[in-house]
């Protein structure tokens, strides 16, 4: 447990995070939409640091990032926990226990940032990758990792929902770059129903992580039925040409049932193909299909 960055006290205890998009109003003994966050006696303290639910070396490319590193590998991490609530999450056997209780703490395993880079650095690593779960609410964590990896030579990268406000990008940002922000849906209603959140914030980011110079790709998970109107693919598309750049690789995955989605179809090869082609319609230069051979 660590005390956490970018809070403030607002009286009686109770304390504001300025994490994530959230904004959570957190009064004494409970926590925050993360679950990971909690305010003990008026000040927030985080559970998620120094402790990893996965450790991996995987290709870049999975990220995925095809445009950054190519045919290189990233140490890739994970805390446990998420501060979305998406039926579809296909990490939610390490996203959602973030609804654990008190033993918060103790999922995981410790493994402090020193030790991070050195297996990254042990193993032929060019980067380290927070990933998987959401990195913004192990952020505290991730942010000490990335300034030692920066010190050894590692680039850094973020696989992230893009909830984080402008000031954890901004503290981050001199240490962070890369990063596969994803956009699950271009319509707020969806953002509200499938995820807990809303869309603008994840415009927003990903807007001043461009602005920032981190790189960037953006990854939409094809869902049919929820997320995969001509209509929606056409506006999510033409806000990459248009606010983020036409070489900002785009990538369209296919869906597999799971979790609480998990009566559902999985995406058939057309409706990625239509993505593809509505993306390119867009004037997109790179638009990928994920983990899927078309």
């Amino acid at each position: 447990m660590k005390e956490a960055l970018l809070w403030k006290s607002v009286g009686d205890k109770t304390v504001l995070c300025s994490l994530c998009a959230h904004r959570c109003r957190i009064t004494s003994g409970n926590r925050g939409i993360c679950s990971v966050r909690k305010n003990i006696d008026g000040t927030l303290y985080t559970y998620a640091y120094g402790r990893t639910i996965a450790e991996n070396i995987d290709p870049i490319e999975k990220k995925p990032l095809y445009h950054f590193l190519p045919k290189s590998t990233t140490y890739s991490i994970a805390a446990a926990g998420c501060n979305f609530r998406c039926g579809f999450c296909q990490n939610w056997n390490i996203s959602q226990i973030s609804t654990m209780g008190d033993d918060a703490e103790y999922h995981g395993k410790k493994a402090a940032p020193e030790e991070i880079v050195e297996k990254a650095l042990k193993h032929g690593c060019q980067s380290i990758s927070f990933t998987y779960t959401e990195p913004a609410i192990f952020f505290e964590y991730a942010l000490d990792t990335a300034k030692i990896a920066k010190q050894n030579g590692l680039k850094t990268v973020f696989v992230s929902n893009g909830y984080m406000t402008s000031q954890a990008l901004q503290m981050i940002s001199p240490y962070l770059d890369a990063c596969n922000i994803d956009l699950k849906s271009f319509r707020d209603d969806f953002y509200k129903k499938q995820c807990g959140a809303s869309l603008q914030p994840v415009l927003d980011s990903l807007k001043l992580i461009k602005k920032l110079g981190i790189w960037l790709e953006v990854t939409t998970l094809i869902i049919t039925g929820e997320n995969d109107s001509d209509e929606e693919l056409k506006n999510a598309a033409a806000f990459i040409a248009d606010d983020l750049g036409k070489d900002v690789p785009w990538h369209v995955s296919r869906f597999f049932p799971q979790y609480k989605f998990s009566d559902r179809s999985v995406t058939q090869a057309e409706s990625v193909k239509k993505a593809l082609k509505i993306g390119h319609e867009a004037g997109l230069s790179f638009v990928y299909a994920g983990n899927i051979v078309l």
